[in-house]
């Protein structure tokens, strides 16, 4: 195995994407360290690998030291942190532009001879949305700490633990109808979260050109409208759709400002996000910078994984067609 004997640390290990890479590097014979601020909760990480091939240790993007003890040794460091929203002292500024500072100059000290940090398709200074602002920023910040990075951009990750099916499909559960933002119109390439674990793991295994922006989508284009649908289908729900105009989500968003980030239905800055396409820029394809040109040819569609994990909202339980229910 290509990663055999190398020590890769992956900022972000215990999270949705996180978990994925880890088994990734850990298939290809990499020693993984997940860098995570609370390492004594990211236990179920360990079984994915050999005996001490994995292991958790603490680190906190706010706190340059404890970043330095995580990278020290590596050979390879993946940044995966990221928020959607700010909560405290987590914010868009402190993980996705300074964190992310942070991390790239320990690598570049540390001797580390590649890094990956995972940015957003979107990244833009000039969008309206925060988080498009300060993932193009954090790449920036990234880029002038260390030339050679290799930054990935994906679309909407989606896989069993998402925050995307998973979450429609929970609203869908308690509320007869779905809000359908911005007439549904916006356009999105959802990558199966194995597909960008291994797009990752493949970089850090030295796939990929230093210094380039690799724009990573799945096999199909749907809108907003269309995940709502599948999400429907998949669930063996049915629900009205209410229209909402971008205006209107905005104010709703604001209605809802005080509730903690798991009960809004949406945040001020998504619903700026979602006045513009999600999808793999023709550049990235023209210039070889996509999920392809690193190493995954046959990504897997969203039918072909997603009714697996959404049948356990069906209205009689995810094993009633076993009992004919």
């Amino acid at each position: 195995m290509a990663g055999s004997g190398k020590l890769a640390v992956v900022f972000g290990g215990s999270g949705f994407v996180g978990r994925h890479t880890v088994a990734a590097l850990a298939k290809r014979g990499f020693r993984v360290r997940a860098a995570v601020r609370r390492p004594d909760l990211a236990g179920y990480l360990q079984p994915m690998g050999a005996v001490g091939q994995v292991h958790a240790v603490q680190a906190n993007l706010r706190y340059p030291e404890s970043v330095a003890r995580a990278v020290a040794g590596a050979d390879v460091v993946i940044n995966l942190v990221a928020v959607l929203a700010n909560t405290g002292a987590q914010t868009f500024d402190a993980l996705h532009v300074e964190g992310a500072r942070t991390i790239a100059k320990a690598a570049a000290a540390a001797g580390v001879s590649r890094l990956i940090h995972i940015s957003a398709i979107g990244a833009d200074t000039k969008s309206k949305s925060r988080y498009a602002q300060t993932k193009a920023d954090g790449e920036r910040a990234v880029l002038a700490e260390f030339p050679n990075a290799i930054i990935v951009r994906p679309s909407l990750v989606f896989g069993t633990e998402d925050q995307l099916f998973n979450r429609f499909a929970a609203m869908a559960r308690i509320s007869p109808m779905l809000p359908l933002v911005g007439g549904g119109r916006t356009k999105f390439q959802p990558v199966y979260v194995a597909d960008l674990a291994a797009a990752i793991a493949n970089a850090a295994d030295g796939l990929g050109t230093a210094g380039k922006v690799y724009e990573i989508g799945g096999p199909e284009t749907v809108t907003f409208r269309q995940i709502l649908d599948k999400t429907l289908e998949y669930s063996g729900r049915s629900r009205a759709y209410m229209p909402l105009p971008f205006w209107l989500a905005k104010l709703q968003a604001l209605a809802t400002w005080p509730l903690p980030n798991s009960l809004r239905p949406i945040t001020v800055d998504q619903v700026r996000s979602l006045k513009y396409d999600n999808i793999v820029s023709d550049a990235a394809i023209s210039e070889g910078r996509t999920l392809k040109d690193l190493g995954v040819t046959h990504p897997s569609a969203i039918a072909s994984v997603v009714p697996g994990y959404l049948e356990r909202f069906k209205a009689r339980g995810q094993y009633a067609h076993y009992r004919n229910a």
